[in-house]
């Protein structure tokens, strides 16, 4: 099969495709052949080591110390079931489905395997493989933060990073619990924000929201630049800080400040769930949570995909597109 692999660390030429071994789907494994995945900010983390403050030990024992541990990237997919193991139950061959892959990325393939237990569910109904995967990686990341804080009808909520894949998902999921939305992002990000259920957006080239006197029951940074530092003076008394990206003093603090602050502060994986994943699907057949795509590449201009990426510009997802089918899955057996 098709794939984007990368055998050393650095920049987007390091990502070259190559024919790679189809994966063996073991007895309780669901073997995807893949529509579509997304080229996301822990793809250009996992290539460039590119890691924050403290974390680079952590890193390396999950995704290689010399070598990529994982040398095909992708964190999502969206496709049809093209086989299962023996013990597999809830999952058929031909069934449409989205998955996240977490830390074993291998998305960027033709053909992914997770396991029945997992993040997999079956795909929105009215969306092509291409939106349904956009929803994957963004919105299951800002729903596991979301899901840890008191969020409804009138709770203020600031998202910052709100134009990104899962700044993105978060103020819809935010607004579909009737939550009052502030969004940070670029002005020329403003409209977009707006569609996506924000009631007010700050320009950070113009105003800092850590500075402006307001504040809110829930803060989500997407961004990484505000830490309980410099951000606890902003949250209301019993409000959440939502840290979606944080370094290693952010993570291992988290619990005590806490305790100590009146507030939740919460800092590190939140956990991929089928269950989550399935609530997603439902917003997005309801019309409550919407795609974000910048731009769509081929896997052949996966150099180019990664390229972008790591411009940091990107509005909500850049989404991968397989060729179509090279190689049976036959061969697997």
């Amino acid at each position: 099969m098709a794939a984007a692999v990368y055998h050393r660390f650095g920049g987007p030429e390091e990502v070259r495709v190559e024919q790679i071994a189809i994966p063996a789907p073991g007895r309780d494994d669901v073997l995807i052949k893949v529509h579509a995945s997304t080229v996301s900010a822990a793809d250009h983390r996992s290539r460039t080591r590119s890691v924050p403050r403290g974390l680079a030990l952590l890193a390396a024992a999950s995704i290689g110390v010399f070598r990529p541990r994982n040398p095909v990237l992708g964190m999502d997919v969206a496709g049809t079931v093209e086989a299962v193991g023996a013990d597999v139950t809830r999952f058929a061959p031909g069934d449409e489905v989205v998955a996240m892959l977490g830390g074993k990325f291998g998305g960027h393939a033709e053909y992914a395997t997770v396991r029945q237990a997992g993040a997999i569910t079956a795909k929105p109904s009215n969306l092509s493989f291409e939106e349904s995967v956009a929803l994957v990686f963004g919105g299951i990341t800002a729903h596991g933060f979301l899901s840890r804080a008191s969020i409804g009808d009138g709770t203020t909520v600031l998202v910052n990073g709100a134009s990104g894949a899962v700044g993105s998902a978060a103020v819809q999921l935010a607004a579909a619990l009737g939550a009052e939305v502030t969004g940070v992002c670029s002005g020329a990000n403003r409209a977009l924000v707006e569609s996506l259920g924000a009631t007010r957006v700050i320009d950070y080239t113009q105003t800092d929201f850590l500075a402006e006197g307001r504040s809110y029951d829930v803060l989500v940074d997407c961004v990484g630049n505000a830490p309980y530092e410099k951000a606890i003076h902003v949250l209301r008394p019993g409000g959440a800080l939502l840290l979606v990206i944080s370094d290693l003093a952010g993570l291992l603090l988290a619990r005590g400040r806490s305790r100590r602050s009146g507030r939740t502060v919460i800092a590190g994986d939140p956990g991929f769930t089928a269950e989550a994943l399935a609530h997603l699907v439902q917003l997005a057949e309801s019309a409550r949570l919407h795609p974000v795509i910048d731009r769509t590449y081929d896997l052949a201009d996966i150099a180019e995909a990664h390229r972008f990426v790591d411009t940091g510009r990107k509005r909500g997802t850049v989404v991968l597109r397989m060729p179509p089918i090279s190689t049976p899955a036959e061969s697997t057996s």
